[in-house]
């Protein structure tokens, strides 16, 4: 396993959010990252809604770990090329969407972020089906 998916591996660990990871696939690993910031964000918007600042402030650091130390350090910019340099911008996106969510309370921010992060996450699902024939065309990224 490469030095990036490992390091994001770890990232996943330490933050406590699902086992199995040492056995896992490269590309499970990615599919788990998802889930994990996907939960940390709702995680957010309840502590918003309920106004439990701490809680919430500690959620979304949770899901920008798993983004930016996690799913961007997995990149692979030399395999990956333009799709990589896209994924990264949107990751960069997402962590300041998720920051400017905490700082100004914005529940928003967080769906717009929750959105981004379930629409990728559908997408490695359908990669990595082997019943699921790949349509260039028609490949949600």
């Amino acid at each position: 396993m490469n030095a990036p998916l490992m390091f994001g591996a770890r990232a996943y660990a330490q933050v406590g959010l699902e086992s199995g990871v040492n056995s896992a696939s490269p590309h499970r690993l990615i599919v788990m990252l998802y889930a994990g910031a996907i939960e940390a964000i709702r995680r957010a918007r309840l502590c918003m809604e309920s106004g439990q600042v701490e809680m919430k402030g500690d959620a979304i650091g949770k899901a920008l770990r798993i983004v930016n130390e996690g799913l961007a350090l997995a990149l692979d910019k030399k395999q990956g090329g333009e799709l990589a340099e896209r994924l990264l911008g949107l990751y960069d996106y997402i962590g300041q969407e998720l920051v400017l969510a905490n700082v100004k309370n914005d529940a928003t921010k967080l769906d717009e972020c929750l959105d981004l992060l379930e629409n990728l996450k559908s997408a490695w699902e359908e990669i990595g089906n082997p019943q699921t024939p790949l349509n260039v065309s028609s490949t949600p990224l």
